[in-house]
């Protein structure tokens, strides 16, 4: 039980953080999670970059000061950003009443039976009003279903066959692909069109693609301009005099 000294602040109690445990630096994960972890918060930082939000894997959640945090595998919240000095006791990981909301997207990755997903943390988020909840199961532990998103309507949470997440302007999607050198089947943010959050590494190869195909388009026009002037030679004609 976290507890429960608080502090005042022009009459606004908020707990004191120094009393919070904010990172146990307990290792939990897998190497699958571990990768799909990075792939999903890499792709958002790849291709965001106009827009302020904060992404994170394994970083805790304090919603309120009677609990310990919760501490999903992948959280993003828009329009914030981490504080200036994160080494801070009271900014090191998510305080609801600091960054003053919930992540509006929580995700899971199922790796056995033992996380309840479908249930203390299915109420958990419900209960910090969480957007969206996001059961990643790729190993079908919990049933059929590899994917499972919940939308917060109300004060509960409905589960839905949508993928696009209206309230936040990004979409999900199964992929097979190749990530860091390990072909397989992963779980990626789309665009409403389908296509998905590009990372660093897809984002350099789209511009060494893009450079190349100019380059091949400039050898073209040469060689079409050199053809020309070889033409206009044989009839005699100067093409520098053109």
């Amino acid at each position: 039980m976290v507890n429960q000294l608080l502090i005042s602040d022009d009459d606004y109690y908020v707990p004191d953080a120094n009393q919070l445990v904010t990172e146990d630096d307990t290792p939990v994960d897998n190497f699958a999670s571990a990768k799909q972890q990075r792939l999903l918060v890499s792709s958002l930082y790849s291709s965001l970059q106009s827009q302020a939000f904060l992404a994170e894997a394994n970083v805790g959640i304090y919603y309120t000061d009677l609990q310990p945090p919760i501490v999903p595998d992948v959280f993003l919240s828009l329009d914030v950003q981490v504080p200036e000095n994160w080494w801070e006791k009271q900014n090191r990981c998510y305080m609801v009443w600091r960054f003053g909301k919930p992540p509006e997207v929580v995700l899971e990755i199922v790796s056995n039976k033992e996380g309840d997903e479908l249930g203390k943390k299915l109420q958990v988020y419900e209960h910090m009003r969480a957007s969206y909840y996001i059961v990643y199961d790729p190993n079908q532990q919990l049933g059929e279903k590899v994917l499972r998103v919940y939308e917060l309507r109300g004060r509960r949470y409905f589960e839905s066959q949508e993928t696009w997440l209206e309230q936040v302007g990004l979409g999900i999607t199964l992929w097979e692909g190749e990530f860091e050198g390990r072909q397989d089947h992963w779980l990626r943010w789309c665009y409403q069109d389908g296509n998905v959050l590009s990372t660093g590494d897809e984002r350099a190869e789209q511009e060494r693609q893009r450079a190349e195909q100019e380059r091949q388009r400039a050898e073209q026009a040469e060689q079409r301009t050199q053809l020309l002037a070889d033409r206009l030679r044989a009839m005699g004609v100067d093409p520098e005099t053109l």
